[in-house]
């Protein structure tokens, strides 16, 4: 019996601290089959990952398959690099067993793949033994500029086959890596798949990406006085232009091409060493295309670029409202909660004689100096704002100068790690729970109110990137389905999770039913662990539709009065929502020929300790298993969804 260990990096939504977690995973294959069914179920360590995009995508696999297979003729030694879950290195095995009994050759080829990444190592080694695969390919577990001849491999690799190609192409290192594996790992003139890649890019007018990170421009135009770039410091800003993936169907209207300029960038980019054209020319090309924003750089939302800064203007009207009705005085103390520069400025701006303690959990010492930059363009001095170096389960009284916290503020809906399900910025309410000792018993605290609400949808394109996997160019993947976090046919009682998407980014969607309540989390009280339970009966459908899944989100409410909501929804692109994908997709709105009506239900539990929130009552639908209860909805049968033609995965 012999056992592994994986170190899984975890963040905890509540503390936003990282630790390293161990996971014991047991490798071999007879003692896995005896546990089966007495282990709790898998965790989805790579669910976050675009594994199982990619591995969705028929059409890319298609492709490398026909070329690992038109490349491959004869023994040889191939080398992957980047190998995931094995596919392209039993391609290759596969395509060398074929030329061998062809070619009746003696000698022998080898396969070798290379991947760094230790939890998909392990998952690789469960899918060549699903495909007895385990005898033909050799894994690694190194990084390929780590690999030396004679050591970690007898001899230099005659083809190389490689999958580190992300959306902007060379992202992932491909350039190093490749001029490595050329220089240290391959023969003079080794085979490529793929062998070569030309990235195009458009010029594009687009006032909404224009405005959407303009802050200058905005600033300049607001009414608050308040300046987070006064003139001539522009530096302190340290921010540096980012290109970011993105689906431009979804914005197609907002955007116009600028006619007769067009862009080759790399044009014949080879994978072949010294930029030669690999001579293998039946091999097809590989071609992304690459749409260039001019100077449509992300700002760290801490600092709340262009349009978030129009929202923060919300909650601005509110901390004036408060200063004057309450006319603090002086040492009377406000705290921003949170890495919110703005608001610290604001609450300093509104009220001259109040005493602010921002705690920048993030931020530190740099949200310190870009205060002190800024001081002076905003009429507040330094000595009446204090920024804390400790963490806040240790703030006493002694630290707000005997003094209890009138006013305590923060922009938890913005936090900084788009990795982040909604109800993971509930840090808020922890953190707004540790200051409980130094809160005045009429404290403002802002925002007040979290509501958790949610709606069915319709959500093709990312239901088929996520969908479990089965047989990949005839070899089965079904080993990784719970690891990568599919949605599908999985044994019981794993279900996928719930995982967090731009949905106006996620293709073709749809709005299913009302909006409703889950859950509501109350910020005036300390943190407590939370129930809900929403249903929704009688729901009118105006069409026919498929139901993929259910979107989730939170409404922060700002003010007591319920006057200032601001919604994270589906409507709303600044913001990832939770998704949470049903088992098989249900036919809803239809009975026979007429339209009818569906009712669902969701069970939630919030837990204080984890900041997690679980999603109950699994049910059986005609041997469909799903994560809620959906009655007089149908299922669809697999085969009737046109699932084959996948198009660009969900990112």
């Amino acid at each position: 019996m012999s056992s592994g260990r994986i170190f899984q990096l975890k963040l905890d939504p509540l503390t936003g601290k990282s630790e390293w977690v161990v996971i014991e995973e047991e490798e071999e294959e007879e003692e896995e089959e005896e546990e089966a069914h007495d282990a709790p179920p898998q965790q989805p360590l790579l669910a976050a990952t675009s594994y199982l995009d990619m591995l969705n995508d028929s059409r890319r696999n298609r492709a490398f398959r026909e070329a690992i297979d038109k490349t491959i003729t004869k023994p040889c030694h191939v080398l992957d690099i980047g190998a995931g879950t094995g596919l392209l290195s039993m391609m290759a095995a596969r395509a060398m067993d074929s030329a061998m009994s062809t070619a009746c050759s003696s000698s022998k080829g080898a396969v070798t793949a290379c991947e760094s990444y230790l939890p998909m190592v392990k998952l690789m080694r469960k899918v060549l033994r699903l495909n007895g695969m385990e005898r033909k390919v050799r894994v690694i577990n190194k990084r390929s500029d780590e690999l030396e001849v004679g050591v970690d491999i007898t001899s230099r690799a005659d083809i190389l086959v490689s999958e580190i190609l992300d959306s902007e192409l060379l992202g992932e290192g491909l350039i190093p890596t490749l001029q490595h594996a050329h220089d240290k790992l391959l023969v003079e003139n080794p085979q490529t798949v793929p062998y070569r890649a030309t990235t195009y890019g458009q010029l594009v007018e687009s006032k909404y990406l224009w405005k959407l990170h303009d802050l200058f421009d905005i600033e300049a135009k607001a009414s608050d006085d308040i300046r987070l770039v006064p003139t001539k410091k522009e530096t302190i800003l340290c921010v540096k232009a980012q290109q970011f993936a993105m689906h431009c169907d979804a914005i197609k209207d907002e955007i116009k091409l600028v006619q007769g300029i067009g862009v080759t960038i790399g044009n014949n980019v080879s994978t072949s060493s010294q930029e030669k054209v690999c001579p293998y020319r039946r091999m097809k090309s590989f071609t992304c295309m690459l749409l260039i924003m001019i100077l449509a750089s992300h700002m760290n939302s801490r600092l709340k670029p262009g349009e978030q800064r129009l929202i923060s203007m919300k909650l601005l009207e509110m901390i004036s409202s408060f200063c004057h009705q309450k006319e603090l005085q002086f040492m009377e103390i406000a705290i921003g909660g949170d890495d919110s520069v703005f608001l610290t400025i604001a609450i300093a701006h509104l009220s001259k004689t109040s005493h602010v303690i921002a705690l920048f959990p993030g931020l530190r010492e740099k949200g310190a100096k870009y205060l002190q930059a800024v001081a002076v363009a905003n009429g507040f001095s330094m000595d009446q704002i204090e920024v804390l170096g400790k963490r806040k389960d240790k703030l006493t009284m002694h630290d707000t100068h005997q003094k209890k916290v009138k006013l305590l503020v923060g922009e938890p809906y913005y936090y900084g790690n788009d990795s982040m399900l909604p109800w993971q910025n509930l840090r808020f309410w922890k953190e707004r729970t540790a200051l409980d000792p130094v809160l005045a018993s009429d404290a403002l605290i802002m925002p007040c109110k979290g509501i958790l609400k949610a709606c069915a949808m319709s959500l093709p394109d990312l239901w088929r990137s996520r969908r479990c996997l089965s047989q990949i160019e005839s070899f089965d993947h079904s080993a990784v389905n719970t690891t990568l976090g599919a949605c599908g046919d999985l044994p019981e009682p794993q279900e996928s999770p719930c995982l967090p998407y731009f949905i106006w980014q996620c293709g073709e969607n749809k709005r299913l039913s009302e909006v409703f309540t889950v859950m509501e989390f109350d910020f005036s009280k300390p943190i407590s662990q939370c129930f809900g339970k929403a249903q929704f009966l009688q729901v009118e459908f105006t069409e026919a539709r498929i139901c993929h899944g259910f979107a989730l989100w939170i409404d922060w409410v700002i003010d007591v009065d319920n006057s200032i909501v601001l919604s994270t929804g589906p409507d709303q692109r600044h913001w990832k929502q939770g998704v949470k994908l049903l088992a098989e997709p249900v036919t809803v709105g239809t009975h026979g020929s007429s339209l009818g009506n569906t009712s669902a239900e969701i069970e939630t539990t919030f837990n204080p300790s984890s900041g997690e929130l679980n999603i109950n009552q699994p049910a059986k639908i005609k041997g469909c298993q799903i994560s809620f209860t959906v009655k007089n909805a149908a299922v669809v049968p697999l085969e009737d969804l046109n699932y084959d033609c996948l198009h660009e995965p969900i990112c």
